[in-house]
């Protein structure tokens, strides 16, 4: 358990795609390419109509990439891979022919605000506060960032980078369009995920596909795009400024 683990189940024509690692759901680069491989499978199995992506527990939803891999990265191909772990789920979410739901059950940080955003339906529980606090160890949201900053806008997404160590509440992700709802139980968002993927289990399957391509219409380049975000990323954390800032937050 230690490395973590994916697990996807199908039941009633609806695919639920669960991660978990023992640190905060953080997702550790071969858990993200486990993941990526999992909801693309998930979106092409003629048994589901219907993705449902959580995590284990009832605390953190993710807590973004793994700190422990972060610091170990000492060249620029390791750091372009690492930061393409990320890439690869959102990808693998904006591509799957089918609705991905999202059950964020507690807070969000970096690539899991990138998780959230890349979900076509967010439900969330009033405690899933969000945070990129990738500025603060000296590097920036830039793979994330596309899928971010099209679910909230340039403006909340410019916020949420650039105050790196402070948390928004749910209220304000939803409030700018990341959560389509926020109840103040487990109980109630998990009844809410059931409900609707029920109902989307029952609708026409052409329809939704026509409808997940309208909604994500322009982002044909992100294959490409996610890839370069990551190699910005990949140069940046390699820098005497980086490397200093990851040292004093090792050191907290």
């Amino acid at each position: 358990m230690s490395n973590g683990t994916v697990q996807h189940k199908i039941a009633d024509q609806v695919s639920t795609v669960t991660f978990y690692h023992p640190q905060s759901n953080s997702l550790p680069g071969a858990l993200l390419r486990e993941l990526a491989a999992t909801i693309e499978a998930a979106g092409n199995d003629p048994g589901s109509r219907v993705i449902i992506l959580q995590s284990e527990g009832e605390k953190a939803f993710c807590a973004g990439a793994s700190f422990d891999e972060l610091v170990a990265i000492n060249d620029m191909e390791t750091g372009k891979v690492f930061f393409s772990g990320f890439a690869a789920v959102i990808n693998a979410m904006r591509k799957a022919p089918k609705f991905v739901i999202a059950r964020v059950q507690g807070k969000a940080v970096g690539g899991g605000v990138g998780l959230a955003s890349a979900a076509d339906y967010a439900i969330a529980h009033e405690s899933a506060s969000v945070k990129l606090s990738e500025l603060a160890v000296g590097i920036g949201p830039f793979v994330v960032g596309p899928a971010v900053e099209r679910k909230i806008g340039t403006a909340a997404f410019g916020s949420l980078s650039i105050n790196a160590t402070e948390w928004q509440s749910a209220k304000w992700a939803a409030d700018r369009g990341l959560y389509a709802e926020v109840h103040t139980s487990i109980e109630g968002v998990n009844e809410a995920v059931t409900k609707l993927a029920n109902k989307l289990a029952a609708s026409n399957p052409e329809a939704m596909l026509e409808l997940k391509r309208v909604l994500w219409q322009g982002t044909d380049h992100w294959d490409q795009l996610l890839l370069d975000r990551a190699m910005i990323s990949g140069r940046l954390v390699l820098s005497d400024f980086t490397r200093a800032a990851i040292a004093k937050f090792k050191g907290k």
